[in-house]
């Protein structure tokens, strides 16, 4: 059994028991999380479809931690010019363990 769920403006495949990172929701480390944007379902052979999403479906999450990733670094040089800018970023996220699909 997966589904494939949006959050955060991005698409991800979970089934239950499957640890996700995605973008930073606003949920402290051991609580329930509900996504209710279910795109796709499976269960056995049948396939469910939404248009765009499927009505009354939910997958249920777990949030294990917050963190952030390690530093990305960026470097803007223009030649000729003696102009070069360094700068870091760090992205934050939020680790889910998928509990449960119901579709």
């Amino acid at each position: 059994m997966f589904a494939v769920i949006k959050t955060g403006g991005k698409q991800y495949v979970v089934e239950p028991g499957k640890k996700i990172r995605i973008e930073k929701l606003p949920q402290e480390a051991g609580s329930d999380v509900v996504f209710d944007q279910v795109l796709l379902a499976e269960k056995g052979q049948n396939i469910e479809i939404g248009t765009p999403v499927i009505a009354g479906a939910k997958v249920t999450g777990k949030v294990l931690k917050q963190g952030r990733t390690k530093k990305v670094m960026t470097i803007k040089f223009k030649a000729k010019k003696r102009s070069k800018k360094k700068e870091g970023h760090h992205q934050s996220f939020t680790e889910v363990e998928i509990t449960g699909i119901a579709a």
